[in-house]
């Protein structure tokens, strides 16, 4: 009798447990159709978190026709993902599925929202040279099939152009001075990436290489007459608006904020990071500034000794699982063909989903006391950028993401898990005793700081509409300080890509409360480099929705 009792309810079990993995098959089938149809509909952009792989013969579309597709195909995905809504049981199954959701919202934030394919014309330049940069982007030689790929990318330079004409009937001023200054140095840019490209070129590939960049330049001029024309009529408002904005905090990247409290919660940030620098300032009073690697040979030399060290330190300071099979992540100088266009975006090479295990690269400029902000500190000293960027940073954090057992984890979702984690690594590491004898390099981390916080409430005026993109460049300038072109650089991109600047400090925040709950919940059982190890593998999935699953997990749910 309590055989068949046993097998009875076993029997029962199995049944249950049918009916919930084939909802959970059916959300990681949408997730694999979703992110196949992101690959070849995302957006192109200057940020490194984004940059997703491309199918194979790739061109970004962003004609009428093309753009109206993208709206019917993401209509048809909110349709499964609706029909899936009561299916999800577990607390895992169910972050899968807002997951999705929350991917969803952000093709609509794009979209409807931010608008910058009707708003924003150096949208236009961005999908027309991006994806050359990207294919760029990982370190040389160029093989003949790169070459190729620069050549048929810049062919679709001109089309993309076109459809930036036809499709930009909302532009506003400040967008255009940012485009028509890029275009001015577009041609000069282009044939310097041409020259730098012939030593890897054949003959017939550098004669149509010669070739796309001279129709590429021809059309980037005509975009030029068109903005032109047009600009002096245009709106000089950029702010997407209150209502837009907590659209993105609650749908996109799952905050649990309103841009009232963020804007508190980045000022408080702001002036405990102003005490700290001031208090190690005052601390080190008298001690010499670092001097400036002597040479782009000793600071790609020095950059690769102090990340095998930092590598050492997580291991022996057991704060996270450092695998062997993990790349490290190196510097080279810029490559001939790679400088003239390394404005477009951010010159590190984080490798890929289909390159995990690889070497990530860091491209540097020479030396120099007239380095921009970033530059120059990493001429100083290359670890806060390592801790940020390399290991135990974004590069290492995505190594481990991309190779999550779960495929719908692989992905990127919104940069305030990841910025936040890269934030954060910057503090676990000055306070697990990293710097503790560089003064000095105290200093960098807590400006570093200074400036993620001033972010908080930049993102949230441009937002907003309190700021105009010359007030947050001013503000950003003297508040930080930094150089006025890094300022402007900065706070054009805010205000064109509303919501990111907030993502270091807003998430950073997230992960020391998701720990200190941690911490408190499980007691003495509460393990660090326990915890970090899932942060990191996480490290994609919103905070939020971590710190849902882990405490779900620590209670035995």
């Amino acid at each position: 009798m309590l055989k068949r009792f046993i097998l009875s309810v076993a029997g029962a079990a199995m049944l249950a447990a049918a009916p919930a993995a084939m909802a959970q098959a059916e959300v990681q089938k949408l997730g694999a159709d979703f992110w196949a149809w992101r690959a070849t509909t995302q957006p192109s952009t200057s940020d490194d978190i984004p940059r997703i792989v491309r199918p194979a013969g790739w061109t970004p579309d962003w004609s009428p026709k093309a753009v109206e597709e993208q709206r019917r195909s993401l209509a048809r995905f909110e349709a499964r993902w609706n029909a899936l809504a009561d299916k999800p049981q577990t607390v895992s199954e169910k972050i899968d599925y807002r997951l999705i959701g929350s991917a969803l919202s952000r093709v609509h934030w794009e979209l409807d929202h931010v608008a910058a394919w009707r708003r924003q014309p150096h949208f236009y330049v961005a999908q027309a040279l991006n994806p050359v940069f990207e294919v760029l982007l990982p370190p040389p030689p160029v093989e003949a099939g790169r070459v190729d790929q620069v050549i048929r990318l810049l062919d679709n330079a001109p089309a993309v152009l076109a459809a930036g004409q036809a499709n930009l009937d909302d532009m506003r001023r400040p967008f255009v001075d940012a485009a028509l200054a890029q275009i001015a140095i577009v041609p000069d840019s282009l044939r310097g990436m041409a020259s730098g490209l012939a030593s890897s070129a054949s003959a017939a590939q550098r004669k149509r290489l010669d070739a796309a960049v001279a129709r590429s330049i021809t059309a980037f001029a005509a975009f030029e007459t068109f903005l032109k024309n047009r600009r002096e009529a245009l709106p000089s408002q950029t702010a997407v608006g209150g209502e837009s904005y907590r659209f993105f905090l609650s749908k996109v990247a799952l905050y649990p904020y309103s841009p009232e409290q963020l804007a508190l919660m980045g000022r408080q940030e702001w002036t405990r990071s102003v005490l700290f620098e001031e208090l190690e300032r005052n601390r080190n009073a008298g001690v010499a500034e670092l001097p400036i690697g002597a040479s782009i040979d000793a600071v790609v030399t020095k950059l690769a000794a102090d990340e095998r060290d930092i590598r050492t330190f997580l291991k022996d300071q057991n704060l996270l699982t450092v695998p062997d099979w993990a790349g490290h992540y190196n510097a080279l100088p810029f490559p001939a063909y790679l400088a003239p266009i390394g404005w477009l975006g951010r010159t590190f090479d984080l490798t890929d989903r289909t390159r995990v295990g690889q070497n990530a690269t860091v491209y540097l400029p020479d030396p120099s006391p007239n380095l921009g902000y970033f530059n120059l500190s990493i001429a100083r000293d290359p670890r806060p950028i390592i801790v940020h960027e390399g290991v135990p940073g974004h590069f290492f954090q995505l190594t481990l993401g991309w190779k999550h057992p779960n495929p719908l984890r692989r992905h990127y979702y919104d940069s305030g898990a990841n910025e936040g984690t890269g934030f954060y690594a910057e503090e676990m590491m000055l306070q697990a005793g990293l710097w503790d004898n560089a003064p000095k390099s105290r200093e960098i981390i807590y400006n570093f700081a200074r400036l993620r916080a001033l972010r908080v409430e930049v993102d949230v005026k441009l937002a907003t509409g309190e700021f105009t993109i010359d007030q947050a460049a001013d503000y950003l300038r003297a508040m930080v300080p930094m150089d006025r072109a890094t300022a402007e650089e900065e706070a054009t991109f805010f205000a064109a890509s509303p919501g990111q600047a907030i993502s270091y400090q807003i998430g950073k925040i997230q992960t020391m409360e998701f720990l200190a709950e941690a911490r408190v919940r499980e007691g003495k059982a509460f393990d660090l480099k326990r915890f970090h190890d899932f942060l990191w593998l996480n490290g994609n999935v919103p905070i939020a929705l971590q710190k849902e699953e882990y405490l779900a997990m620590a209670a035995g749910q």
